[in-house]
């Protein structure tokens, strides 16, 4: 039995992996916040199961201080990421300085093994060929600019700290509610394919990315490693579409849309917006749906964690769209 500690365990993966982790007996530690209804719903869920969670945000010294003790194992998921509606220094200050003053803190608590959830935005725009760890990071937005800048101040502490940095693909599974909006309109005919639908996403299930963290705690060949996550096949986001479409029973939306108009209103109303404190609907991270490719090798998190994803994107989106109808996200008319 390990004592962990998760923070960012409120999140869709964060409490996916701490309810994984308690069913395998361990003493599991939850960091997290409730900021909206899915969270608070987490939260309902993880203390059902008997887990400890604690409220707090990444820049509270003494709460950090705090939770640590005792433990021997941190996974860091906890970050700023999908907020459109925050200045800059927002994703700075979490994505940066929380994740600096946490690493200090395990430093001194002589923490076992600290797992730190990164990014494949990193890399930035979408690329041409098959990506690698080792493949050029330009990232395009400030959530890249920030988990890369983390990238490179937790190899400052990998002397100190067994350190394995973790670039999470695309994920979805039950618990996810990104993707939600994308299977209620193909349900409902009413998503439209924005663009040509050629951009690759090399997508992971939820499962299939808890077993690589937790191979990424145990593996004695990941501390100071930085590894990709994917899953095990890459698709066209017209290939989910049609995959999700036969799942829910429905044909795909007749219409596509151009994608630079589209774009252009995104960032209208973003500049417009965000000043204000308002979450746009729409917004230039969100439009990387329709745009970004990502086609990752997995040369590496095989032969270093002996991690191999299992479940093909069609079994996901069955067990997905399951639980959506569970939770009565999804209704079947």
């Amino acid at each position: 039995m390990r004592n962990i500690l998760i923070t960012g365990g409120t999140g869709f993966i964060g409490s996916r992996l701490a309810l994984r982790l308690v069913s395998e007996g361990h003493q599991v530690k939850v960091y997290g916040q409730e900021n909206t209804p899915a969270e608070s719903q987490n939260a309902v869920e993880l203390k059902s199961k008997g887990i400890e969670l604690i409220l707090g945000s990444m820049l509270a010294k003494s709460r950090i201080t705090q939770i640590v003790k005792g433990i021997d194992t941190v996974y860091h998921l906890a970050a700023a990421q999908h907020e459109a509606n925050v200045p800059d220094k927002v994703f700075w200050d979490v994505n940066l300085e929380g994740t600096k003053l946490l690493t200090q803190v395990c430093l001194k608590e002589g923490i076992h093994r600290f797992v730190h959830g990164s990014t494949i935005g990193v890399y930035g725009t979408a690329l041409d060929g098959v990506i690698t760890e080792d493949s050029p990071c330009r990232p395009d937005n400030i959530y890249g600019e920030t988990k890369l800048a983390a990238e490179k101040m937790l190899a400052k502490y990998s002397d100190g700290l067994e350190i394995v940095i973790i670039r999470i693909s695309e994920t979805y599974g039950p618990g996810d509610r990104r993707l939600l909006k994308l299977f209620k309109g193909i349900r409902k005919k009413r998503f439209p394919l924005i663009g040509k639908g050629d951009n690759i996403h090399h997508l992971i299930y939820i499962d299939d990315l808890i077993d690589g963290f937790i191979n990424a705690s145990t593996s004695s060949a990941a501390p100071g490693e930085c590894l990709v996550l994917s899953g095990k096949e890459p698709l066209s986001t017209i290939e989910m579409m049609r995959v999700i479409a036969e799942v829910v029973g429905q044909d795909l939306p007749p219409f596509k849309v151009p994608l630079m108009p589209v774009e252009i209103a995104a960032v209208v109303l973003e500049k417009t917006l965000r000043p204000m404190g308002i979450q746009p609907l729409l917004h230039r991270r969100r439009m990387d749906f329709f745009k970004k490719s990502y086609r990752f090798s997995q040369e590496k998190m095989v032969s270093l964690l002996n991690f191999q994803p299992r479940v093909s994107f069609k079994e996901g989106v069955i067990k997905t769209i399951r639980w959506y109808r569970q939770m009565n996200l999804l209704r079947d008319r």
